[in-house]
């Protein structure tokens, strides 16, 4: 009975993680309000800020509340051992790209669309895996990577829209933008997530401290993004320009959702990954279009959207899927 509570608490919180994080930063994006928008930059280093202090905390605990033992175990595991603190250098700087193609992306898609997409994060992380790792696929697998490639195709197939002309390029430029950013975070995603499991099965680190020293590396790459391409509206207008509680609810969904997720998945297997995949498709697709209101769903993308569904259970069918570690 408490293995079932856990299953059910686990899809719960994965439901939750995955929809309400896409969802309140594609309102905070396309949110009319008076002063200057966020800058997307920003909120990744808070992001970043916010997770070191969370896995702190969280090695602290795991050591029995000791600041001696905590002490101990940063100072030797990230400044005793430079190389394997550097190894992190790649993946972070990787997680630093795709959390900020995240915010591009849903500038420029509505929730429904990104959900379906970002799927393909399936197959970037199956090849890699093949690649990097050695790992081999069941046919079941093969056959659900193909199923998700349509279903994407079909979810990114153009419809026919009652638009005025002089709206209709703006429009697919935007469309353009956000596909092409959710398919670099794709990518990016599949990589960093196989190269980040690769460093984990070569070490005995606690996952936590792992995460701190990713956080760390996330943090110098995240300022210096900032400081590059924002820079003068920061010196304007400060760091924290445009923050509200909205701001605030999409920083803390990305900085502890990947540990929230991390923490709960042992009690997650594949079917019930299949469900929060599913749910979270599903109502990303409801509350786009009943509360957004910036999404017009056709046959077309209920076909492509469906196909990917079956991707995603069919995949985990047949042999262990292909884990991507959460970034946490």
């Amino acid at each position: 009975m408490a293995s079932t509570r856990l299953k059910y608490l686990s899809l719960s919180v994965l439901v939750f993680q995955t929809t309400s994080l896409v969802l309140t930063m594609r309102y905070s994006r396309t949110l009319q309000a008076d002063g200057p928008r966020y800058l997307a930059s920003s909120a990744v280093v808070v992001a970043e800020v916010m997770k070191i202090f969370t896995c702190v905390l969280l090695v602290f605990k795991e050591h029995s509340y000791s600041m001696r033992a905590l002490n101990s175990i940063l100072r030797q595991e990230i400044l005793h051992k430079p190389v394997e603190t550097l190894k992190l250098a790649i993946p972070s700087g990787i997680y630093t790209l795709q959390n900020n193609l995240l915010y591009v992306a849903l500038s420029n898609l509505d929730a429904a669309t990104y959900q379906v997409t970002y799927q393909l994060k399936i197959l970037t992380t199956a090849l890699f895996s093949v690649s990097m790792l050695g790992r081999r696929l069941g046919v079941y697998q093969w056959l659900s990577l193909l199923i998700l490639m349509a279903g994407v195709a079909l979810v990114q197939w153009p419809s026919e829209s009652a638009v005025t002309p002089e709206k209709e390029a703006p429009s697919a430029g935007s469309q353009f933008v956000g596909v092409t950013a959710v398919l670099v975070a794709c990518c990016s995603s599949g990589f960093a997530g196989v190269y980040f499991e690769k460093i984990l099965k070569e070490s005995k680190q606690s996952v936590w401290v792992r995460n701190i020293q990713l956080g760390m590396f996330g943090f110098v790459f995240g300022l210096f993004g900032m400081l590059a391409y924002d820079g003068e509206r920061v010196r304007e207008s400060g760091m924290f320009q445009g923050y509200n509680t909205v701001t605030w609810t999409v920083v803390a969904l990305q900085a502890l959702g990947g540990l929230v997720i991390a923490a709960v998945i042992k009690y997650a297997d594949n079917i019930l990954k299949g469900f929060a995949t599913s749910l979270s498709i599903i109502l990303s697709t409801l509350i786009s279009y009943f509360w957004l209101q910036d999404f017009d769903p056709t046959g077309v993308f209920f076909v492509g959207a469906i196909l990917v569904i079956v991707a995603t259970f069919l995949y985990g069918y047949e042999g262990k899927p292909t884990p991507n570690p959460s970034r946490a």
